[in-house]
């Protein structure tokens, strides 16, 4: 399951990053990591973009990059 698929108040663990490049930095360097825990928020009305809490911080992604996070459900 990626993390575009979660709907608001979920929570999952990040198990794969499927970004590349520049993308795949950029989302390291704001803390998504393998193994964090990350919540859902809230999504916008059109689906995009999509506010999540990782780290004690809100961090707004835009749909596509969500979908090259793989995540594992906690419940």
């Amino acid at each position: 399951m990626n993390l575009a698929m979660l709907k608001p108040g979920e929570t999952g663990r990040i198990a794969k990053m499927g970004a590349v490049g520049p993308l795949k930095r950029r989302l390291m360097d704001m803390g998504v990591l393998i193994g964090e825990k990350i919540k859902v928020e809230k999504i916008a009305p059109l689906g995009d973009p999509i506010e999540v809490t990782i780290k004690s911080y809100n961090l707004s992604l835009r749909k596509q990059e969500a979908e090259g996070i793989e995540v594992e459900v906690m419940k």
